[in-house]
């Protein structure tokens, strides 16, 4: 029996969650090397100058000293990005005042059309604590290959197109170092205690 399409949409999140969880998961083993104390960095995330929605130009060193969130996205698209973006808004608004210092960045991975203006226009709906990134295509391409993400332009109807990415949320401890993928599909609250431990 063919699924309805509340139902797609309902599962379509899921799907590319864990689809994308079990492929950062694989490039994470794939560079673990020797850290300290035995631990073993990831090769996941990396520097980056990129421009915010207030047009100011900023840097990885901008967010270091606290954990942070990371997300790719765009502002055209139609339904996994503003889920996402209401996600994480809840789990900022579950921290409470612990919470305070805490950012999410979202890179935009469509810098043809999500200028600074286009990002603090779309980000106004979500919590002030998400950041809007964006900059050259170079330099987007460059952001996304340091995550180990994917981004793709692909062709719609007439001259349209829209972007294929990855949907993970990455939580970035206060050394810029990744820790794992925020898991959105439990209640906030949830997601919010994860990631008070790090602070």
């Amino acid at each position: 029996m063919p699924l309805s399409d509340r139902t797609r949409r309902l599962i379509l999140p899921l799907v590319v969650f864990s689809v994308g969880l079990v492929a950062l998961i694989a490039a994470a083993v794939v560079t673990l090397g020797p850290g300290r104390n035995g631990a073993a960095p990831s090769g996941v995330g990396g520097p980056f100058s990129l421009v915010n929605q207030d047009g100011q130009r900023v840097t990885e060193r901008d967010f270091a000293g606290r954990p942070h969130l990371v997300f790719f996205g765009f502002t055209h698209c139609p339904d996994i990005c503003p889920t996402t973006l209401q996600q994480i808004t809840d789990v900022l608004q579950s921290m409470g005042p612990r919470g305070r210092d805490v950012r999410a960045l979202f890179i935009a991975v469509d810098p043809e059309r999500d200028t600074p203006a286009a990002l603090k226009t779309y980000l106004g709906s979500f919590d002030p604590r998400i950041v809007g990134l964006t900059g050259t295509p170079e330099e987007i391409a460059s952001v996304v290959k340091a995550f180990r993400a994917y981004a793709r332009k692909v062709p719609s109807k007439g001259e349209g197109y829209t972007m294929e990415h990855t949907a993970l949320v990455y939580i970035m401890d206060a050394r810029s170092r990744f820790v794992t993928a925020l898991n959105l599909m439990r209640p906030p609250e949830q997601s919010a205690a994860e990631l008070a431990k790090l602070l």
